[in-house]
Formats: C-alpha cells, structure tokens, sequence
C-alpha cells in the first residue's frame, strides 16, 4: 500500500508541476520601462500604448452657392444675372480639467452681377465675425468667462441712388469702418445634450464695446457713432449674449442661432442688438439648403433712406442658399 501511495503522490507532483509551466507559458509577465508598460510574450515584447488624452477639437464647414441666368433675344424680357454667395466657417475648441475654450471663425461674401445696370457688379453678403470665449468651471455648468468679439466686413460698402436717369454711388462703410470690439467678462453657462445640441448663456457687467471707423471720409461725417474726426470711440456697459447649436429641427434639420445685446451704461436701457439665425437641411453630404437670417439694430447707425434722409432702423439680411456644403 505504502508503494502505491508514494507512486500516487509522484505523479500528483508531476501534474502540479506541468500545470504550474502551462500558466506561466500563456500568462504574460509586465514590466514598467521608462513610463510604458511592456508585456513579456515568450521571448518577444509587446508595448502597450498609453492612452492619449485629446484636448482639441476643430473644423468647419463651407458653403458654395451659384445662380445664373442668360437671356438672348428673349421675348418675355429680362437681363442676364449672376450670383455667387459663400461662406467659411472654422472652429477650435478646447477642453482640459476645469478650463474651456472656444473659438469661432466666420467669413461670408456674396456678389450679383446683372449686365443692364450701371455698376454691373454689386456686394450682396459680406460679414466678418470672430468670438472666443475661455472659462473656467465654477460648477458643472456654469462657468467664469471672458469673451472676445470682433465684427466687421472686407469690402467697401456703397448705397446706390438714382437721380435725373443717373445712377449715384456714395460710400457708407469699407474694411473696419466700421469694426466693432466687444470684450466682456461675467457668468456663463453651458450645457451639451446627449445628441450634442449646446446652449450658452453669457451675463456680463464688465463689458467694453470699442466702434472703429479707419476711413477718414466716414470718420469726418461721425458716422457710427464716432465723434468727427475721430476713428474709435469706447463705451462701457453691460451684455448678454446667448447661443445655440446643432439643434435637431427634425431629421437632417438643424438650427444655430446667437444673439449679442450690449447696453452702455451712460444711455442704459438702450440696446445694440446682433442676432443671427441659421436652419440647415442637409441633402446629402455634399449638397444642403440654407436659410440664414441677420438682424442688427443701432440707435448710433443711421441708415441713409432713398428721398436722401437718414434715420434709425432695423437693418435686416435673409439668405437662402442651395448649393455645395463640405464639413471638415
């Protein structure tokens, strides 16, 4: 019996033995060096990358639309048109612990071109808007914020008027004249939904909003606001801006929209009023439908009237484009 047991007990020590070899051949070893973790795969090793960690996220999307029209010999009347309208828009956002940063970029230009008028080519669209915004979180969804935002335009501007069957052309505005600079500090909150649609809402009493006007003939007629013969004039007060994004109308419908309204504290009460709107069908990826909406009002901007009179007035662009969209 004693023999038994000494064989028996051998070859559990032999199995014991095997098992042991057979975990070590498939159970890899790890080593730490120089931060990375390596694992130990017979004689080879494997290095296991660490995770990186993306603070940024840009892109863009652009916009190309063009309409046409030739007439020869046409019966019914007419002239031949042409109309380019595009847009660009770039975005940079950052996000790292407690601290956010956005920033956007857009530029628009539009032109029409109709061979039976004097000044045959003429500006239809032309917008320049830059706004960034860094905060630091105070709670998870409101933040301390400063913002910056720039607007002005690229291209002189002209008001065309007829007189005695002649077509008059008067410049009322050019490259930063004007220019606004708005820059503010206070509450922000933030929120981003489960389908990525976000909302921001800005409160700031610290707010200062600079109008420039580089040209000297509009500088010399105070236009803007400015006092003749001066290109900058600083106000101090309060502003609110607010803004949405990526918001799901219905399927392949979107709508972004954002309002800035800022109220100097000298005149309090009185408002300066940019709102912008923007609904988005999108065809396919390549083609989409755009109805874009501009609404800007002034007290500080008179708006030169045909019977050659100025006033304050609600100035107001609609935009409804088909054509190439690319997003990147």
């Amino acid at each position: 019996m004693s023999k038994y047991l000494l064989i028996f007990g051998l070859f559990l020590l032999c199995l014991s033995q095997t098992l042991q070899a057979q975990d070590r051949q498939y159970i890899p070893d790890t080593v730490m060096i120089n931060g990375d973790t390596l694992l130990m795969l017979g004689d080879s090793l494997l290095i296991e990358e660490p995770v990186k960690e993306i603070f940024w996220k840009t892109g863009g999307n652009y916009n190309l639309n063009i309409q046409q029209v030739t007439l020869s010999n046409w019966a019914a009347g007419g002239a031949s048109t042409f109309a380019l309208n595009s847009g660009l828009t770039l975005f940079a956002n950052y996000k790292k612990d407690n601290k956010v940063w956005d920033t956007q970029l857009t530029v628009s230009m539009g032109f029409n071109r109709q061979d039976d008028r004097t000044y045959k080519t003429r500006k239809t669209n032309d917008n320049f808007t830059f706004v960034s915004n860094y905060g630091r979180e105070l709670s998870e969804f409101f933040f301390l914020s400063t913002q910056l935002d720039a607007r002005t335009q690229l291209l002189a501007g002209y008001k065309y008027s007829t007189a005695n069957d002649v077509v008059n052309r008067t410049k009322i505005s050019d490259l930063l004249s004007p220019g606004y600079v708005q820059s503010s500090t206070g509450l922000n909150y933030r929120k981003t939904y489960k389908d990525k649609s976000k909302i921001s809402v800005i409160l700031s009493p610290f707010t200062g909003r600079f109008t420039i006007v580089l040209d000297d003939s509009l500088s010399r007629a105070g236009a803007f606001g400015v006092t003749p013969g001066e290109n900058v004039r600083a106000e101090a007060g309060v502003s609110l801006a607010a803004s949405v994004n990526d918001i799901k109308l219905m399927k392949n419908v979107t709508w972004a929209s954002n309002i800035n309204l800022f109220s100097n504290y000298e005149v309090f009460g009185n408002m300066v009023v940019n709102f912008k709107s923007v609904i988005r069908m999108q065809v396919n990826k390549f083609i989409s439908t755009r109805i874009e909406t501009v609404l800007i009002y002034d007290e500080d901007v008179y708006i030169k009237q045909d019977d050659g009179t100025s006033k304050q007035a609600v100035q107001l662009q609609n935009l409804i484009n088909f054509g190439i969209s690319l997003d990147f």
